[in-house]
């Protein structure tokens, strides 16, 4: 059996994958209490929490030291979005995020937006 990187801890394994289910680094619960989109921006505001976050939480509030989407941070977590929804809200109730809308909330399909999308995705290919 293959030990996980260091910094991962008990929670994956190469050969078994991630060892405890995703439903269970939130409680369980599956609505988070902020309304967040994929595609919401989620950025630490740089205070001290106040008692023990669990590993995903502290993962999770280390991944938004600069601006970033929620789309992301489930990305770098390996969690589906809706438990890194719930882990970010329980974040952001304690004051540690802070969380903005998309930018292109009143048109989400700006021709100009979606062609930006296209252009970046072509660069990575």
């Amino acid at each position: 059996m293959n030990a996980a990187p260091a910094g991962d801890g008990p929670w994956l394994d190469d050969a078994a994958g991630r060892l405890v289910r995703p439903y269970t680094v939130s409680g369980g619960r599956t609505r988070p209490s902020t309304s967040l989109d994929l595609l919401s921006q989620v950025m630490a505001t740089g205070t001290t929490p106040l008692g023990y976050l669990g590993p995903e939480h502290t993962q999770a509030l280390d991944l938004c030291r600069v601006p970033v989407s929620v789309a992301e941070v489930a990305a770098h977590l390996k969690l589906p979005a809706a438990v890194t929804k719930v882990l970010l809200s329980d974040l952001v109730d304690s004051g540690l995020l802070v969380e903005r809308p998309p930018a292109f909330q009143d048109n989400p399909t700006d021709r100009a937006l979606l062609e930006a999308v296209l252009d970046g995705l072509r660069r990575q290919l």
